[in-house]
């Protein structure tokens, strides 16, 4: 199911990469043990390997039975919402919990669909909620009175598989990752660094790359890196190859001196915690809200994203998300961000590495 967001840009872009994805300083570093272990001061549930594992593979054989999981907050529970007794049965035989629900993934994407077509306004966005069952709709302060009053007119007709919220701010596309990259005269961060073969990469927002061919750790320093992938709009990835001979670590910056070491790659599940990693905000923690979430920026629409309270600032875009020593995804923008409030959005890291056949080490 996909939601839509029409969001404001602000072009002042900051590049960052990850703490380990550097040629220098920070970028050898040995990943700090116990870092992982460390528990997130935010009010998600971390989620384990075999939720992870559930939540795919029960999302494709359950199909339109399905309406999403999330991951309840008191219990830490996976729970598969479906839409029949059948159903149930099947996810309670896997292992995880059921709850039948009533509106199913084709009636969301329906309302999506609708909401894609009559309301596309800028400043909003929409996306399923599995929690709520429902499609969650946000606008952000730049939506008049006026538009407002449309979108609510459209949503008004779908029901309660509809809700609408205001958030603070206006959704803008930032730069970010762990530690900062530069190229364009702009400043990203990396996500991970990843790779094929012997051969060392790493991965950061779309928007970045499209900026320039070649990245350096240090502004007007020497390039670390050759661009040799990007996709904005419609996805927001990108993909640099490393020029040295010296193969960076593959951990993230916890800015406290310690680094988290990645091993893994996940699609985020909806009620989870987890942790941002950029250049301008450092280390930022979060709950997952939304899933298949469509962000209408002023250049482009961008799809199947994920919209998280891991907050934000210019500088931060093509960061980190991560949980533990899972990568999760790479950040692309937010709006009205504050501590664990407002929205961020990251781009699920999983589509970025099997589009450039990579993997996270």
């Amino acid at each position: 199911m996909r939601r839509t967001l029409r969001a404001r840009i602000c072009l002042c872009v900051l590049f960052t990469l990850p703490a380990a994805a550097l040629g220098s300083g920070t970028a050898g570093a040995a990943a700090d043990p116990d870092a992982s272990a460390t528990p997130d001061p935010d009010p998600g549930v971390s989620a384990t390997a075999q939720q992870y594992s559930l939540h795919s593979a029960l999302g494709r054989a359950l199909g339109d039975r399905t309406a999403g999981s999330y991951l309840d907050a008191e219990s830490g529970a996976l729970v598969v919402t479906v839409t029949d007794e059948a159903a149930a049965d099947d996810v309670r035989a896997a292992g995880a919990r059921a709850e039948i629900v009533g509106r199913s993934t084709a009636q969301l994407e329906s309302a999506i669909a609708t909401l894609d077509t009559q309301a596309k306004i800028a400043g909003t966005s929409w996306g399923i909620d599995p929690a709520a069952n429902q499609v969650s709709v946000e606008a952000d302060q730049s939506v008049s009175a006026r538009s407002m009053a449309r979108l609510e007119k459209v949503a008004a007709r779908l029901g309660e598989a509809v809700r609408i919220q205001r958030v603070p701010g206006v959704f803008t596309k930032e730069v970010a990752g762990g530690d900062a990259i530069y190229g364009g005269g702009s400043r990203c961060s990396t996500a991970f660094n990843v790779s094929k073969g012997t051969v060392r990469y790493f991965v950061t927002a779309g928007h970045c790359t499209t900026l320039s061919s070649s990245w350096s750790a240090v502004s007007g320093g020497p390039s670390i890196g050759t661009r040799e992938g990007t996709s904005f709009p419609t996805n927001d990835y990108g993909i640099v190859r490393y020029t040295g001979t010296t193969a960076p670590a593959g951990n993230v910056n916890l800015y406290n001196g310690n680094y988290q070491d990645i091993t893994s790659a996940a699609d985020a599940i909806v009620g989870q915690a987890i942790r941002k990693s950029g250049s301008t905000t450092k280390v930022t923690h979060g709950t997952v809200t939304a899933v298949n979430v469509t962000v209408n920026y002023g250049d482009g629409p961008v799809y199947n994203m994920v919209r998280t309270t891991a907050c934000s600032a210019g500088g931060d875009s093509g960061g980190a998300h991560f949980a533990g020593s899972t990568a999760l995804g790479i950040h692309s923008g937010s709006s009205g961000c504050s501590g664990t409030n407002g929205s961020a959005i990251h781009q699920p890291v999983r589509e970025a590495l099997s589009a450039y056949g990579v993997n996270v080490y």
